[in-house]
């Protein structure tokens, strides 16, 4: 019995110590609108859009949800292997919920109420867009526009290439949804007391992965 209440606390005690060490996404900065810095290209990409896409994550209270919006088109600019600009335009009305089965009634309503005007107003702002305005090493800085507001923030990313493949993926990272107008059940516009569970947290977490091919 000794030994498997020692193995017991073992077990809780790795746990513990995993669950400690992951790190959470990081909140970025935003500012104003930013131009384009001008930089020397040398080799042009076209993203894929069948593998290119943003993961979202956005919590409430209690619970929350998760899934992707996908992207509609992009081009990738580098200088020997360095990413030095780009632009990239996601389509909203191709956003997906990937914690409920697809087939559930609830993911549809769910979609449905994201698309809305309580959120990203899909019919009148149907894209967002990403232009890269710097590159500092491993920090990416752009503008990026949804539901026509225009913000520049920048975030961690990791850039490769395999052949004429290019890869971008960000690492996770926060927004303040309520600084492009997405202020449906936020606690800085509503008394938090009376929205109780129904609270949404304002930061969103989101995730870049764009793929690219060599024009």
């Amino acid at each position: 019995m000794k030994k498997r209440v020692l193995n017991v606390l073992l077990f809780v005690s790795i746990t513990f110590a995993a669950t400690s060490c992951k790190e959470e996404a990081k909140t970025v900065e935003t500012e104003a609108a930013k131009t384009v810095e001008t930089v020397i290209t040398e080799n042009n990409y076209t993203a894929v859009a069948a593998e290119s896409m943003i993961s979202w994550k956005a919590n409430k209270i209690v619970g929350g949800h998760e899934g992707t919006i996908n992207l509609a088109k992009g081009k990738a600019n580098t200088k020997g292997d360095a990413l030095v600009g780009g632009t990239f335009i996601f389509d909203i009305n191709t956003l997906k919920c990937t914690d409920i089965p697809a087939e559930d009634e609830s993911n549809a309503k769910l979609v449905g109420h994201l698309l809305s005007p309580d959120f990203f107003n899909a019919e009148q702002f149907s894209n967002a867009s990403f232009e890269i305005t710097k590159v500092d090493g491993n920090n990416v800085s752009g503008n990026l526009t949804i539901k026509g507001i225009t913000k520049n923030v920048t975030f961690p990313a990791s850039v490769s290439t395999d052949g004429d493949i290019l890869s971008i993926s960000s690492e996770m990272f926060t927004i303040d949804r309520t600084e492009w107008d997405i202020k449906y059940n936020s606690g800085k516009f509503a008394d938090p007391a009376k929205l109780g569970d129904y609270l949404i947290k304002d930061d969103i977490e989101i995730k870049v992965s764009v793929k690219a091919q060599k024009a």
